[in-house]
């Protein structure tokens, strides 16, 4: 790694950094709207940090280097921490008067679409401040769907073999040029928070509420207005099924619905990840109110709806809470701790582990399972009907012994905070999977992490990080070939 490189990716970072001070002047209009003091924190942090960025822009011009995977993964990691830290400059500085701990912690949480949260009070926090919030997310949003559609596969993560392993008109891309492939998307996302903003406005949301959501929900990201999160309308079954559907589109490849909106790909619909996704998320929603149901005796459409809703929530990380399901029962526990590990699809907004993994995880323990009864026989691994070559499949093993060596390393470090050991382990589990609530008094659906140390703050602000970033994109750096030239 040549210091031209290290030059390019800050100039890049730097620019990035004044696009995000841009969009600080949409909260500081609104304050501005609703006669909030707070609009001068808003407007002075864009101007601070976009002065900042423009300087570290021109004092890092230079000559454009080769695009290589390692240029890939240090840019993508020095994006992500600029732009955490560029979120937290008007939370530090608002009336909120959060530390550098909470003040990164949130804004960590934001982007990478966690949604744990340390800020209490939220119905009366200024409208600037949930806005932003709010914006962050849908952002982080968007950035995770590029990560997970164009970044990863060039870094050869795992993305790329996801899209070889689709029909053969798509075989690198949706799309034969990225330009239009980036707007099908971003038209995409935007029109799909657009809709769901009016359904949730026409359910009987405010307009605030409803703007504030929308962008939460397509980003899968779990932000509320709200300290009892989306358990202030839990009245509402109709809010309630609405946002159980956007969440589950958040969690879909959006390469699939650029396909099905733009093309017309029915088949794209087939892609087998798909079936996977859908189909742990309605086990889990049926067997968990079945079991609410036989329990308490409620009506079981009102049951249903509670369980599909939490359990979409937490299968496509997005972290809402409607009721409290820690009070389900101890299965409904055990049901909620497995399905945090799950995850959406590759290319959504979701996090997790993801269902194209877990699919070429079985084929590989089947494949396994075969040669111990025929040691001579060869099987292919295959993902629907293409093969899935070597590349991917150490991908696939390596991100997932990586996961569970990072979450326990976590759970440790978390533990040696002074946390209890079931907040480790889930605000572990949480903060790697993007998921937002953990279990528990302290960190469970009805709490949140503003009373936890500065220390493990700075623990799961990592683990985000990793989660985010499909941990081993992080890792990488860290070694020390990584930095040779």
């Amino acid at each position: 790694m040549n210091s031209q490189s290290v030059r390019a990716a800050i100039h890049i970072a730097a620019i990035f950094g004044i696009y995000l001070s841009l969009a600080m002047l949409v909260p500081a209009f609104v304050d501005f709207y609703f006669r909030n003091a707070d609009w001068q924190v808003f407007a002075l942090s864009a101007f601070f940090t976009g002065g900042l960025s423009l300087a570290t822009a021109l004092a890092t011009q230079g000559r454009s280097v080769t695009a290589n995977a390692r240029f890939g993964f240090l840019i993508v990691n020095l994006l992500w921490a600029t732009t955490a830290f560029v979120g937290a400059v008007p939370l530090m500085a608002s009336s909120l008067n959060l530390d550098l701990a909470d003040a990164v912690f949130e804004s960590v949480s934001a982007l990478t679409t966690t949604g744990s949260t340390v800020i209490v009070g939220l119905d009366t926090l200024p409208p600037g401040l949930l806005i932003w919030r709010s914006l962050l997310q849908w952002i982080g949003g968007l950035g995770v769907i590029v990560l997970g559609l164009l970044i990863l596969p060039f870094l050869n993560i795992g993305g790329v073999s996801y899209f070889k392993l689709e029909s053969s008109d798509i075989e690198d891309r949706p799309f034969e040029r990225l330009s239009v492939f980036m707007m099908s998307i971003l038209g995409i996302y935007s029109s799909l928070t657009f809709a769901c903003a009016i359904a949730y406005a026409a359910a009987g949301m405010s307009g605030f509420d409803a703007v504030n959501h929308a962008m939460t929900t397509l980003s899968t990201g779990g932000y509320s207005t709200h300290d009892s999160s989306f358990g202030f309308y839990g009245d509402n079954l109709t809010l309630l099924w609405i946002a159980s559907v956007f969440m589950f589109v958040g969690g879909l490849p959006f390469s699939i619905l650029a396909l099905l909106a733009f093309r017309g790909r029915l088949d794209a619909a087939k892609d087998p990840q798909i079936r996977a996704f859908a189909l742990y998320v309605l086990f889990f929603a049926v067997v968990v109110a079945v079991y609410v149901r036989v329990n308490t005796g409620q009506p079981f459409f009102e049951v249903f709806t509670h369980s599909m809703f939490n359990f979409v929530s937490i299968i496509t990380t997005t972290g809402y809470a409607s009721q409290d399901y820690s009070t389900w029962g101890a299965f409904a526990v055990a049901c909620a701790f497995i399905a945090t590990f799950l995850g959406g699809c590759s290319g959504s907004t979701a996090g997790g582990i993801k269902a194209y993994r877990f699919i070429i995880l079985f084929e590989l323990m089947s494949n396994g399972l075969r040669r111990l009864v025929y040691p001579s026989s060869v099987h292919t691994v295959r993902y629907g009907d293409r093969p899935v070559d070597d590349d991917m499949q150490r991908a696939v093993v390596l991100f997932i012994a990586s996961f569970f060596v990072i979450w326990g390393a976590a759970t440790v470090l978390l533990a040696g905070t002074g946390l209890d050991f079931m907040t480790s382990m889930t605000g572990a589990l949480t903060a790697l999977t993007n998921v937002g609530p953990g279990l528990g008094d302290v960190i469970g659906p009805a709490g949140n992490f503003a009373t936890i140390p500065d220390p493990a703050k700075w623990v799961l602000v990592l683990a985000m990080l990793l989660g985010r970033l499909e941990i081993l994109t992080v890792l990488v750096i860290f070694a020390p070939v990584f930095w040779r030239r």
